[in-house]
């Protein structure tokens, strides 16, 4: 498709946090989301319907500012893991949505396996 449309394109939060955590999940190392609001230092792995709860958006004047909350696969190593993370979610966005990305913090609330 070559001819271009004039207008607007407006993406709701979900929509971006619903992209986001299915980026997340295809991510090696990551096992699943957890909410941001951790109490007493047990994170809690969100079941698949939920991935939205382990995203807070934020719009800034450049652009989204993604905060994500994962817990990863022990064993692994979480700075290979944050950086494929952020690169996967980087991708997902420009491919999915073109939105412009402020930037993405990665929040490992914990590990999970053996």
């Amino acid at each position: 498709m070559s001819e271009k449309i004039s207008g607007n394109l407006h993406v709701s939060n979900d929509v971006l946090a619903d992209i986001i955590g299915n980026a997340a999940l295809e991510c090696y190392g990551v096992v699943g989301m957890a909410a941001p609001n951790v109490a007493d230092a047990a994170a809690k792995l969100l079941p698949a319907s939920r991935l939205r709860r382990g995203i807070t958006l934020t719009s800034t004047e450049n652009g989204v500012h993604v905060d994500i909350y994962v817990i990863i696969e022990y064993g692994t190593n979480i700075k290979a893991v944050t950086k494929n993370l952020v690169d996967t979610i980087t991708f997902a966005l420009d491919t999915n949505a073109c939105v412009p990305l402020d930037g993405i913090d990665v929040h490992v609330q914990g590990i999970k396996g053996q």
